[in-house]
């Protein structure tokens, strides 16, 4: 293996060897404390623009299923079209693959995707960096290539515009009750666990004003970065808040911070973001707790709540907010990932509660 070298901006380097496609990238670097689901993550949307930290030593012992669609043209094993981390970070990369579904290794899929791909990492150490310093840019570059690679910022940069879909997509078309979601960069399972439930899927790209469509309800979906990149469709979302005519909505991830700014709230940057399949979360005023998957960097201020509003679920950790919703309205939002895919599917009844309000 060619040697690589990941090096962060606060100039600590580890170097191990490539595994995936040979090109310098740069991203933030982020690490993810899930044992298993690496097909799902590296298609995850939200990890555009970021280099993925595999906590778990072993990674690529069950190759990668093949990229195929269903009838209504939903990916049926990926989360996306298309792999979207910048690079990927990992202990120790099985040569070897074994699963009933897998067509090929994982160092074949990055290659095809030109995605750089390291192992032999002491991720543990890397893992305690970031934990202690918060997340950071990091470059990734090859011995024996000219690859100089200034570093670059990754707060501020509109990344949802490059992964939400660029025109307005109709599922189950005539079905039922027509839903709106809002594309900032949606896992298709959220697609889905909607389809699922015999609803109209109207998904619109994350700035289209979708308030001039016929629909029943709205659905916010995941999606990378900060809310505060996408004015627009904060815009969009205070205009139905503010429509006489109340519909139901519902946010994912990304759709919470969405919610709750347009609410009025404020979103802050978590010091090293909650990625993972074990996230506990409290149901607010019940002593229920679920374990939840969870990808993201940024949370909303559960203080700066406007009247009318409240906490929905907290997370257990940090205490920081997992969901909000209105006291009277039917609106309401999760921070983690009902859907899972992949992770613990405790909370895919909230996709029930939604389509029930309809």
């Amino acid at each position: 293996m060619r040697k690589a070298i990941l090096t962060l901006e606060n100039g600590v380097t580890f170097q191990g060897g490539s595994f995936g496609y040979e090109k310098a990238v740069m991203g933030e670097v982020v690490f993810n404390t899930a044992m298993m689901g690496y097909p799902e993550s590296l298609t995850d949307p939200s990890y555009a623009g970021q280099i993925l930290v595999e906590t778990f030593p072993l990674v690529g012992n069950y190759g990668v299923p093949a990229f195929t669609r269903e009838a209504d043209g939903v990916s049926t094993y990926m989360e996306s079209e298309q792999i979207h981390v910048r690079a990927l970070v990992v202990g120790d990369y099985s040569t070897c693959y074994s699963h009933w579904n897998a067509k090929g290794s994982l160092s074949d899929w990055l290659k095809r995707e030109h995605i750089p791909g390291i192992t032999g990492i002491d991720t543990r150490q890397l893992t305690k960096v970031l934990r202690e310093h918060g997340v950071m840019m990091g470059r990734i570059t090859f011995e024996g290539a000219e690859q100089e690679l200034p570093m670059a910022s990754y707060e501020g940069v509109n990344f949802i515009a490059s992964v939400s879909c660029k025109e307005v997509l109709r599922y189950n078309e005539g079905a039922g009750k027509k839903v709106v979601l809002v594309d900032c960069g949606v896992k298709h399972n959220i697609i889905r666990c909607l389809l699922k439930r015999g609803v109209e899927v109207i998904r619109v790209p994350w700035d289209y004003d979708f308030n001039k469509l016929e629909f029943d309800g709205l659905f916010l979906a995941n999606g990378p970065g900060s809310p505060e990149t996408v004015p627009q469709t904060v815009q969009h979302i205070k205009d139905f808040l503010a429509n006489e005519k109340v519909r139901p909505c519902m946010g994912i991830c990304m759709g919470n911070q969405l919610l709750a700014q347009a609410a009025g709230a404020r979103i802050y940057k978590l010091k090293y973001g909650h990625r993972s399949h074990n996230q506990p979360v409290q149901l607010v005023g019940t002593n229920k707790c679920f374990i939840t998957s969870q990808n993201h960097g940024y949370a909303v201020d559960s203080y700066t709540l406007p009247e009318g509003w409240e906490t929905l679920f907290v997370n257990l950790n940090d205490g920081s907010n997992e969901g909000i919703r209105h006291k009277e309205m039917p609106w309401f939002s999760a921070q983690f990932h009902p859907e899972a895919a992949s992770g613990p599917t405790d909370t895919e009844f909230l996709f029930d509660d939604f389509v029930k309000l309809l």
